[in-house]
């Protein structure tokens, strides 16, 4: 039997996983970043359990190649997601550690004494 917390954590690194996959290869620009960090935003909020999410793209990653744009990469990504399961809360992120496109669980929290258990 899962509880709401696993639930909820569970939720937020799949939305992630899927976010970074989904995602990453894109054609990319100084100028168009802005329009597809709110895609991205506009996209992951509408599933299940998504309460907020917020993303930024890091524009200093971004070098034009020939024909002018650059391609999305993981270490791009600065992403962080609340999921909610019950009155359970979940927040994540994915953010560059040490070169790599790192995905963790920042917090879980119980709304105390809206508890149904």
């Amino acid at each position: 039997m899962k509880t709401d917390r696993e639930q909820a954590i569970f939720e937020a690194g799949i939305k992630l996983g899927a976010l970074y996959h989904q995602w990453v290869g894109t054609p990319i620009s100084r100028n168009s970043a802005s329009s597809i960090e709110t895609a991205i935003e506009k996209a992951v909020i509408l599933q299940p359990f998504v309460e907020e999410i917020t993303v930024h793209l890091n524009r200093n990653l971004m070098t034009e190649n020939a024909f002018g744009y650059s391609e999305l990469s993981g270490l791009m990504f600065e992403a962080e997601i609340i999921t909610r399961v019950g009155f359970t809360y979940c927040r994540a992120r994915l953010a560059p550690e040490k070169g790599y496109p790192l995905m963790i669980i920042v917090e879980c929290n119980e709304i105390a004494g809206l508890s149904h258990h």
